[in-house]
This record gives C-alpha cells, structure tokens and sequence, in this order.
C-alpha cells in the first residue's frame, strides 16, 4: 500500500459491499462499515461472486488474495481451513476471498483458471501474483506477504 498513516483508504465491506473510507492508520482498530455497522474485518475469507468480485478487487484499496475453488476438488477441501488460518493473519493488511469455480464460471475464465486450488493476488485490480496447488497456512501468509 502507498499510503501515510493518515491518507483514508477504500475498503469494500464483506457483508453488504459498501465501499468506505478508512484511515490507513485505523485498519488494525475493528473499522465498521458506514451502511451495515458490521466489522470491516472478520478474519475469514469472503465468498465472492460475479455480483460482489469487482468491489473488492477494483474498488477496494487493500491487496486481495483470492482462492478459486470447486467443492469437488480434494486438495481444495484440503487448503480451506489453511486459507481461512492465513487470513486471521493477514487481515486487515489484505482481504481473502474464495470463488467456487463451478459456480463462478465466468471469473474463472476471466482470470484463466486452468487448475485448483489456484490463488491469485490483486492488487488496484490487476494481478500481480498467482499460485497453485495447496498450501499450509503458514505457506500461504508468507507467500502473500512477498
């Protein structure tokens, strides 16, 4: 993130997606959203979808780590508790989220999808890294902090 301490960022909400200003410096002290009053940050991946994906990934100003996923695929059952370990360590610094390919379709194909689990990190909308294959937790918070 470039930004001060001071400079408010944009973070997308993980319960109603509102999009709301936030001091960089106040991201560690339990932000709540302005529209729903939930937490900012739950400490869990956030299931995204076609309707939901862009606010986070475009809109938010916080990196997002995104698991894409089937509920058939053995190595993704595998990572999901991993993933959801990682992002008690990661957030409120980056958002996790996870998309069922199978019902998501359509962001797999955006984001070329060949094989899962895949994990991709974006940041201002683009991606910037991506990995495949499951991972301990520990794996996963030092991957996405490089």
């Amino acid at each position: 993130m470039n930004t001060t301490n001071h400079d408010p960022l944009q973070i997308a909400c993980p319960h109603c997606n509102a999009i709301n200003r936030v001091p960089a410096a106040r991201l560690a002290q339990s932000p709540s959203c302005g529209r729903c009053h939930d937490a900012l940050f739950i400490g869990v991946p956030n299931a995204l979808n076609s309707a939901t994906f862009d606010a986070h990934a475009n809109r938010s100003q916080i990196p997002l780590l995104v698991d894409f996923w089937a509920s058939w695929c053995g190595p993704c059952l595998q990572m999901a508790p991993e993933f959801t370990k990682a992002a008690a360590q990661l957030e409120p610094y980056m958002r996790l989220g996870k998309v069922d390919t199978e019902a998501e379709p359509a962001l797999a194909s955006r984001f070329n999808i060949r094989s899962i689990p895949t994990m991709v990190l974006i940041q201002d909308g683009r991606e910037i890294a991506r990995q495949s294959g499951a991972m301990p937790a520990s794996s996963i918070v030092q991957w996405a902090r490089r």
